[in-house]
């Protein structure tokens, strides 16, 4: 994803501290990652669902991006639950 500038929500980064992910981390599956789902009806700026590894560990993001500015807000981060992701965590699991 293409960023001139990454902001971390303080929800993120309450998230980010509860659960051990490192501010580098997410900045790398942001730029290295893949968008695994669009939301984009989400206010105040459209979001996306990224997936990605960073040293073998699976992490998903969310992250609003403001049309325009390439500016990036961080809304949350977290481990992939893997009994409801698919072994590459691209795709839920069927119920």
């Amino acid at each position: 994803m293409n960023c001139n500038q990454i902001w971390f929500s303080g929800h993120a980064v309450k998230r980010m501290f509860d659960r051990s992910i490192r501010h580098d981390e997410v900045t790398e599956v942001v730029r290295l990652g893949e968008v695994i789902a669009d939301y984009l009806d989400d206010e105040p700026f459209p979001s996306c669902l990224m997936s990605g590894f960073v040293h073998g560990r699976p992490l998903h993001v969310v992250v609003a991006i403001e049309a325009g500015s390439e500016s990036c807000y961080i809304i949350t981060a977290y481990d992939p639950d893997p009994d409801l992701w698919e072994e590459d965590f691209r795709a839920r699991r069927a119920k």
